[in-house]
């Protein structure tokens, strides 16, 4: 399908954004990771936390394909290509985050060269890279019609895509020290992106339709909004299970509640309860607002921006306090710090903001994922 004048439009602002971003990721690895917001306190910023982002919107779209052919689902097959194409570029779009996140490139050739197979993020390195490839043959074995590869394929792909999402919050949930510590880690993680992945595959099956590349139909969407009200109800569940774990008398992440209740991420955390999960759920509950393209573009697009803020409060609420006690505290080891001396290298608290730095790298990743999308939609959607 030929490019429309818009369509080469947007890319051509997409390209703009992404080359800013290149340039700013240049300038990272020449001044090191000093260049973010990042320090000793806060060792993981907005490059770790767009990674859980993306590697949970990447489920929505590879689930939906492979239950079309595992559980014979066959008004799902309609929208198996834009669902795996959705899935592939948010899985990469993961990939590239954790590797700006490493550094300088000799770390990231220290993964093969020197792989540490008892760290988990090892592990999700190797996962995304199956889980990638998975996408690559899914999306080559449907264009091709090859509906028997495909039905083998799937059954491989719908635990993989548990697997992935789980392998990513044990990255988080096996470290003791840390408030992330929770056996459910792995569950709230695949139900969130079950959730957040299915919005982002029904906001861009509305945006398909509405640019005419590729017609839905009111039936499927809603059908497939029905589905979100699913998910988003299991992943309030698992939330629930784990705030009352945190509450419960004697228990010993109070500050941390504290912290995402009352504190520094809570306006994150209060967003993602009321406008991420309460308010798309009662949206979508009800048969009738699932026949209203306008109201399930809302639903979804406020589950897509909860997790989000989910992903924020989750990472950042674990750094706030640092695991020291008393004065001086923790070396912040920022070139700032340093420059600073005394009293100033030292910090009781966590803090952390974005530099303009990580802002534009974020959106450069961003725009170069969806250009990707835009530009493989138009060539294998019919």
């Amino acid at each position: 399908m030929e490019l429309s004048t818009k369509t080469k439009g947007a890319l051509g602002v997409l390209a703009a954004v992404a080359a800013i971003g290149v340039g700013a990721w240049v300038y990272q690895q020449v001044v090191g990771l000093g260049a973010t917001g990042m320090s000793n306190a806060t060792s993981w910023g907005l490059y770790i936390a767009m990674f859980m982002f993306f590697v949970g919107l990447s489920a929505g779209g590879l689930i939906v394909a492979s239950s079309a052919s595992v559980f014979k689902i066959e008004k799902y097959e309609r929208v198996a290509i834009p669902a795996v194409i959705c899935s592939m570029v948010c899985i990469c779009a993961a990939g590239m985050f954790v590797l700006i996140d490493l550094g300088g490139i000799a770390r990231v050739w220290r993964i093969a060269t020197g792989p540490n197979f008892s760290s988990p993020l090892l592990w999700d390195v190797c996962v995304i890279t199956l889980y990638l490839t998975i996408n690559i043959l899914d999306l080559v074995f449907l264009v091709r019609g090859n509906h028997r590869a495909v039905a083998v394929l799937s059954r491989v792909a719908l635990p993989t895509a548990i697997l992935v999402h789980s392998v990513t919050a044990w990255i988080f949930g096996l470290q003791i020290a840390k408030t992330w510590y929770t056996a459910i880690m792995a569950p709230i993680f695949v139900a969130s992106a079950c959730d957040s992945g299915l919005a982002l595959l029904l906001i861009t099956l509305v945006l398909l339709e509405r640019f005419g590349i590729f017609q839905t139909g009111k039936e499927l969407l809603a059908s497939l909004a029905g589905l979100l009200a699913v998910f988003i109800a299991v992943d309030a569940f698992f939330i629930g299970c784990e705030l009352l774990t945190m509450a419960y008398p004697g228990g010993e992440h109070a500050h941390a509640l504290s912290h995402m209740t009352v504190g520094a991420t809570s306006p994150f955390f209060w967003f993602e309860i009321v406008c991420g999960l309460l308010v798309p759920f009662l949206i979508l509950v009800f048969a009738k607002n699932r026949q209203k393209t306008g109201l399930i573009v809302l639903a979804s697009a406020l589950v897509v921006l909860g997790v989000l803020c989910k992903r924020i409060w989750l990472l950042f609420t674990a750094f706030i306090t640092p695991n020291v006690e008393g004065a001086p505290g923790i070396s912040l080891g920022t070139q700032g710090a340093a420059l600073a001396g005394g009293p100033d290298m030292w910090a009781l608290a966590g803090t952390y903001a974005p530099t303009l730095v990580e802002i534009a790298i974020v959106a450069g990743v961003v725009s170069l994922v969806a250009g990707a999308y835009i530009v493989l939609v138009n060539r294998f959607v019919r």
